[in-house]
């Protein structure tokens, strides 16, 4: 994602969901549940991957984990509720998932697109006009409230990434003073479950944690570190290791201020490929990645790791390549490296070194509307990376999975 650069009336709440609400947080106080565990011993790959894709990625390779965003909008009578009835979208893609042997990944992107936020053109207002707004926030519970109960019977591990870019954002508005210091409306929605939160950003992390140990104890939820919220980027704003590891503190200690336990860390790389970025952005050489940003960026999470003890999944990774003809920087053929850094011949070194900062999983796909493919969303008729990244990830996986401390 990098520094930030991401590109009618909310229904109420009615009082048999209010008391749903109250009485499986009654439930859940009365009987703790066991925290949600990581389910690997090794370093697992995975990719961005629709409905319907389960069966065909197990076969290009024994990967553990896919992922597919649920968004659209609480209170806009579009997001992921509304894409199959009654919320099924999540039932259909857990089950499709466990059918595959693979574990789902839902990255839960809700807040930006929901309104009164989703008019506005800065994200960061945007984000935070929208979580201290009380009747965009008891819609955004009572949506939440659904994916956790369609994931409760999933009989297997879910995972659910809460909200990507927005810790970022709301850590860069906080600075010292901790996510305490930004409003929310938490308790003030009115949901019994959430009576006794505080009205900040870290009461809404608190919030999405106790939804879900009243209702789906065995999903892991994961708290996104945006590494652009300790106001500098790995890459664009090229860091000495000291200004890295001052960034690590500071990332470690913003996420300790939301005091809330979550199951694992996300963080990402980048938001899009580096051919896109020059191609369509018309950034310069600058775009690509170099050995010195991956090195950062692994001396980010090892110091980021040792203070919070959290595994942690690098997310979106850009499928470009410089190896496949067919890529060739334009749209769904963009270039980049870093699925060749990670899984190319001779990367075994820097995977090793990525497991020892903390990464337990590498989810590949773009980030973009036409970031690179290792499908066919051109629609040409052939995998849109050359079908590089499936050959790299069924090397990895012959090779023997990189197993974890």
């Amino acid at each position: 994602m990098g520094l930030p650069s991401r590109t009618r009336v909310p229904r109420a709440i009615t009082a048999a969901c209010l008391a749903a609400l109250a009485l499986a947080a009654a439930a859940s106080a009365g009987a703790p549940a066991s925290p949600a565990r990581w389910p690997f011993t090794h370093l697992e790959i995975g990719l961005a991957d629709a409905p319907g894709g389960a069966a065909a990625l197990a076969r290009i390779a024994p990967m553990g984990l896919r992922y597919q965003y649920l968004a659209g909008g609480v209170n806009t009578g579009s997001d992921w509720t509304h894409w199959n009835p009654d919320g099924s979208f999540v039932t259909r893609y857990i089950a499709e998932s466990r059918a595959a042997r693979i574990v789902p990944v839902f990255s839960y992107y809700e807040i930006r697109q929901s309104l009164p936020g989703a008019g506005v053109a800065n994200e960061q207002s945007a984000d935070l006009g929208n979580l201290a707004d009380l009747a965009t926030m008891r819609a955004y519970f009572l949506t939440l409230r659904t994916f956790f109960q369609r994931a409760a019977s999933a009989g297997g591990p879910v995972v659910l990434q809460l909200e990507p870019d927005l810790f970022g954002y709301v850590e860069q508005r906080a600075g010292k003073a901790g996510a305490s210091s930004v409003r929310a409306a938490i308790a003030s929605t009115g949901i019994p479950a959430l009576a006794r939160l505080p009205n900040t950003a870290a009461g809404f992390a608190q919030a999405v944690l106790a939804l879900r140990d009243a209702f789906a104890p065995h999903v892991l939820v994961g708290y996104h570190v945006s590494i652009w919220g300790t106001g500098l980027d790995i890459h664009l704003s090229h860091p000495s290791s000291a200004q890295v590891d001052q960034m690590a503190a500071q990332a470690a200690a913003f996420y300790r201020s939301l005091h809330a336990r979550f199951d694992l860390s996300f963080t990402e790389l980048t938001d899009r490929d580096a051919g896109y970025a020059q191609t369509v952005n018309g950034q310069g050489p600058g775009a690509w990645w170099k050995p010195i940003d991956f090195a950062h960026d692994v001396r980010f999470l090892a110091g980021y790791h040792r203070r919070v003890a959290l595994p942690i999944v690098m997310w979106q990774i850009p499928l470009g390549n410089t190896v496949s003809p067919i890529v060739n920087n334009t749209p769904y053929h963009y270039r980049d490296n870093k699925v060749q850094w990670l899984l190319g011949a001779g990367a075994r070194a820097h995977l090793r070194a990525f497991a020892a900062a903390g990464v337990v999983a590498l989810l590949f796909g773009g980030g973009q509307a036409q970031d690179t493919d290792a499908g066919e969303a051109s629609g040409d008729g052939r995998p849109d990376d050359g079908g590089y990244f499936d050959a790299r990830a069924r090397a990895y996986y012959r090779a023997g999975a990189l197993a974890l401390a």
